[in-house]
């Protein structure tokens, strides 16, 4: 009988089965999968911004300059800055490093995500890196040379709205003509 016993304490726990059941734990919290967005051809190896992700990588950029001014101006006591200080912090802007942006899908549909950009569904898989920092950094450079830096900057005095206004919705901007997409559900409190 023991050895009868024995085999059969072996052999459930070789097969991974018995031994757990048996001991009354909790059976195992059915998982969830989440697949990574997939990208196309473009989305994958073109130097420029895909055009449907550009009013996203529009804001983007306008809070990372906003951001970057505001905390120049913090350092001055809230004054205005000199023109050779917003100068240097909007090239400082455009050439940071841009890692903590990257592309998700959502509902079907393809968004960047990061700072500044509407929090997404907690359950989400986020392709960062790869070309997405160079192409905000190109894209921001290029706004700041279409636009002038004291454009930009005088923009900026004005408020955040003014600044993306200026950047992302004027005439000729990445969002002009489209409608705002509603803000996606908030994000569980206890999310990582």
């Amino acid at each position: 009988m023991r050895a009868a016993l024995a085999a059969w304490l072996v052999l459930s726990l070789l097969g991974g089965t018995g031994a757990e059941d048996m001991c009354g734990d909790p059976p195992a919290a059915p998982s969830h999968s989440v697949p990574a967005p997939q990208l196309s051809p473009e989305e994958r190896l073109s130097p420029h911004m895909p055009e449907s992700l550009r009013c996203d990588a529009c804001h983007a950029i306008a809070f990372q300059i906003e951001e970057q001014l505001r905390k120049a101006e913090g350092k001055a006591g809230k004054k205005a800055l000199k023109e050779s200080d917003y100068l240097e912090v909007l090239e400082r802007s455009c050439s940071q490093d841009w890692e903590s942006y990257g592309v998700l899908e959502l509902d079907g549909e393809k968004r960047l995500s990061g700072p500044g950009l509407p929090r997404q569904q907690p359950l989400s898989v986020l392709v960062s890196g790869g070309p997405w920092p160079g192409r905000l950094s190109k894209l921001c450079h290029g706004y700041v040379g279409e636009q002038g830096e004291a454009h930009i900057y005088d923009a900026h005095r004005r408020g955040p709205a003014a600044l993306r206004q200026l950047l992302c919705h004027g005439d000729k901007g990445p969002c002009a003509g489209r409608k705002d997409r509603p803000d996606p559900p908030k994000a569980l409190q206890n999310e990582l």
